[in-house]
């Protein structure tokens, strides 16, 4: 467990997202996300983001999401893990204390299940969230959660435990203006994909959540050194021979952010399963573009590995 002052600084660089294994019949596959975990573990990763949005949070039973962050905590061994939390205040309020209780290092607040809560309803369950943990909270702005820049220092005024602020929404103008205004409050996640990462370093991010590191685990690092040094040329040949032709996939279809990145793992003889409904499994012609895709991933893995 971190203390507030604790994961400020240590949100930073890139926190691996593993995606929750299902077997064929759709259960949840423990085992597998172990192993996942451990995998991931073995790179300098800040943090392990469990049961969040790549690992469809939201199709995950209350008892599943605890059981998955204390599966996590096991397998990524000195690496922290953080936990995720949403729906309703008191689910809410029981998931964060079922994560304390199985190691949980922080928290990831989801927004809550109603779409269109007025602001002060929204500050009232944040607080809430915190009061019923003593871990640091990291609010992810993504969908409809769309904040000021006011009101975002409001949030960091009024709940003592949030640390971090996870913008899924990549609008660096928008982001750009609330970090200014609120400045070292919160530790700055970026959270959009893997493809942001240019905008999210060019605006001075701490860090930022990775889906790629499913996939292959060094390229995220590679990312972010060439974004930090301002090897710009470097970072825009990364982006194209590696990131773009993933991220064109995953935007043909609603949900494949998710149906891709489990696809490939299976590609690789890694565990994830099918996706849950509503989401949908990748066409068969979709599969071997994929594939080429794939093979460009390890074909990086293997040479960063050889360097390393």
């Amino acid at each position: 467990m971190w203390t507030v002052a604790e994961a400020r600084a240590r949100l930073a660089g890139v926190i691996g997202g593993p995606v929750s294994p299902f077997r064929p019949d759709l259960s949840l596959d423990l085992a597998a996300l172990e192993e996942n975990t451990a995998r991931m573990a073995r790179h300098p990763y800040s943090a392990l983001l469990i049961a969040a949005g790549i690992a469809e949070f939201f199709s995950l039973t209350p008892e599943e999401i605890g059981e998955s962050v204390a599966a996590g905590v096991c397998a990524a061994g000195a690496t922290p893990v953080v936990g995720t939390v949403a729906f309703g205040l008191e689910t809410g309020r029981e998931l964060a204390r079922r994560q304390e209780r199985a190691g949980a290092a922080a928290l990831l607040v989801m927004p809550p299940y109603y779409t269109q809560p007025p602001f002060e309803g929204l500050l009232a369950y944040y607080r809430g969230i915190g009061e019923a943990t003593g871990l640091p909270l990291i609010v992810y702005s993504r969908d409809w959660a769309v904040f000021t820049p006011e009101q975002v220092a409001r949030l960091a005024e009024s709940v003592p435990t949030l640390a971090a602020w996870k913008d899924g929404q990549g609008d660096m103008r928008r982001y750009q203006r609330i970090m200014s205004l609120v400045g070292d409050r919160l530790a700055w996640l970026g959270g959009a994909g893997d493809d942001a990462v240019p905008g999210y370093y060019a605006i001075g991010v701490a860090g930022y959540t990775s889906s790629v590191s499913n996939l292959a685990p060094r390229l995220p690092f590679a990312l972010v050194e060439a974004a930090g040094r301002g090897e710009y040329a470097r970072l825009g040949r990364l982006m194209e021979r590696y990131v773009h032709p993933l991220f064109a996939l995953r935007d043909r279809k609603r949900g494949y952010e998710v149906a891709v990145m489990k696809q490939a793992m299976e590609l690789l003889g890694r565990k994830a399963g099918p996706v849950r409904p509503p989401l949908e499994g990748l066409q068969p012609e979709e599969v071997e573009r994929l594939r080429l895709v794939v093979e460009d991933l390890a074909e990086f893995e293997r040479s960063a590995a050889g360097r390393g």
